[in-house]
């Protein structure tokens, strides 16, 4: 009588993301590229924990925040998972004040979880990776311009495309919103952020709901829509005649940040004042930055950030300004996935692959492929007894580009056959003749 089974189907969960080889070997270029960059600017990694306490996670959140945040609980502890690096990083710096150097200078890439309605290009699931210089009492400005020379260099190595910086100051239209009476900044401030989505006229009828006057509302528009070169919108921002310190404070602060950024190294192209960047986020208080594609296939900011009054104002009464960025990798990779500009990949890391052939010792190939790796080439050894044909399938199957055959001439010898798979080339050479070879390739 047949055995039935039950078998569970796989499957993974919606808002999650899992890749087949080559394009998890695309996504781990990415990530080296942005861990490297983050160190060549001299930011130090950091780890936290995926679960916190809950009340450590819930600090800064509220609203669809707090809704979104996974919370569990284990015996009599109520945990969560981290709902993003920053508030994990505010921990921290509280806690570990006495055995950091200020400025502290960190960056961590690691996953977060949001428990909203998966879509298209949204995740429950996600790469983070952020950088974040904290001061002790005060920050200078130059960090904030600093920032933008950080993601000028790491998009330039992604080679992604073509991408502007969008930057503004949040105490422009702080200020702008004061002038006019209205004490619900935050809230404002929040609609505004949304015209890319909503539109202008979507944004004036919130505006009024939220107890601006409409007259009032379309001046904010009309400030929010001042174009023109970098130099003439600050000229523009300078002829407004508002007497509120925070507005002329955030176009001074805007001024000096843009001419800093230059003197960092990023082109005028890509540096580009945006009057309606808001950044919904109530903790940003001056500085914020979105980067866009200019592919259209590529929608949002990829990249964005500010700087923040407090960071740790819920863990300590110490003053610790910051000024940071974000990237969605999980995200911006499923986009680039979609429009097809992700660049082919082999579905191996290896460079090389050992195959002994019939009658060779194994013993032999082993060393070949030790000596391979202690040279610093990655290399694995074909291990199972099959035709060679099988074997030759497998290394091409997986777009190894060498191949070093080892069989019965060849291990009398002292020598091995190297392949290079493109071109069918092949040498017979002592396994140091090899590792020269690919090393200078």
């Amino acid at each position: 009588m047949k055995q039935i089974e039950n078998k569970v189907t796989p499957r993974i969960l919606s808002g999650f993301m899992e890749l087949l080889p080559a394009d998890q070997i695309s996504f781990n270029k990415y990530l080296s590229i942005i861990r490297d960059t983050y160190e060549e600017f001299g930011f130090i990694p950091q780890e936290t924990p995926l679960i916190e306490a809950a009340e450590i996670l819930m600090s800064k959140s509220g609203g669809d925040t707090e809704k979104q945040i996974y919370e569990f609980m284990k015996g009599d502890e109520r945990l969560a998972l981290r709902f993003d690096l920053t508030v994990p990083l505010a921990r921290y710096v509280a806690q570990y004040y006495p055995q950091l150097v200020f400025p502290y200078r960190r960056y961590q890439i690691g996953k977060v979880y949001r428990g909203e309605r998966a879509q298209k290009g949204r995740f429950r699931e996600f790469y983070q990776c952020d950088i974040d210089i904290i001061g002790d009492g005060e920050l200078s400005l130059v960090n904030d311009a600093e920032i933008p020379s950080v993601i000028y260099r790491l998009f330039r190595k992604l080679d992604i495309g073509d991408f502007v910086i969008k930057i503004n100051n949040r105490k422009i239209l702080s200020g702008f919103i004061e002038a006019m009476g209205l004490e619900k900044e935050d809230e404002a401030l929040r609609i505004i952020d949304k015209l890319e989505k909503i539109g202008n006229e979507e944004v004036i009828r919130e505006l009024v709901n939220l107890g601006l006057k409409e007259e009032d509302a379309a001046k904010l528009i009309e400030l929010i829509s001042i174009s023109g070169s970098n130099e003439e919108i600050l000229i523009k921002l300078q002829e407004i005649d508002i007497n509120v310190e925070k507005f002329g404070e955030g176009v001074r602060e805007l001024i000096e940040v843009v001419k800093m950024a230059y003197k960092f190294g990023v082109p005028e192209e890509s540096l580009q004042i945006d009057l309606s960047i808001a950044r919904g986020l109530g903790y940003y208080t001056g500085t914020v930055y979105e980067t866009k594609m200019k592919n259209e296939e590529i929608s949002g900011s990829v990249c964005s950030g500010g700087r923040y009054d407090n960071l740790a104002e819920n863990f300590t009464d110490r003053k610790l300004p910051g000024v940071g960025i974000s990237i969605g990798l999980t995200r911006l990779f499923s986009q680039l996935k979609s429009a097809g500009l992700i660049k082919e990949e082999s579905v191996s890391v290896s460079r090389v692959a050992v195959v002994p052939m019939e009658g060779a010792r194994m013993d032999f190939s082993l060393n070949a492929a030790r000596l391979l790796r202690e040279a610093g080439i990655k290399t694995e050894i074909y291990t199972e007894d099959t035709k060679l044909k099988k074997k030759l399938s497998y290394v091409n199957k997986l777009g190894i580009p060498y191949l070093v055959l080892v069989g019965e001439d060849e291990e009398r010898q002292g020598k091995v056959s190297l392949k290079k798979m493109q071109t069918g080339e092949q040498w017979l050479m002592t396994v140091e003749e090899v590792i020269s070879m690919i090393i200078n390739k």
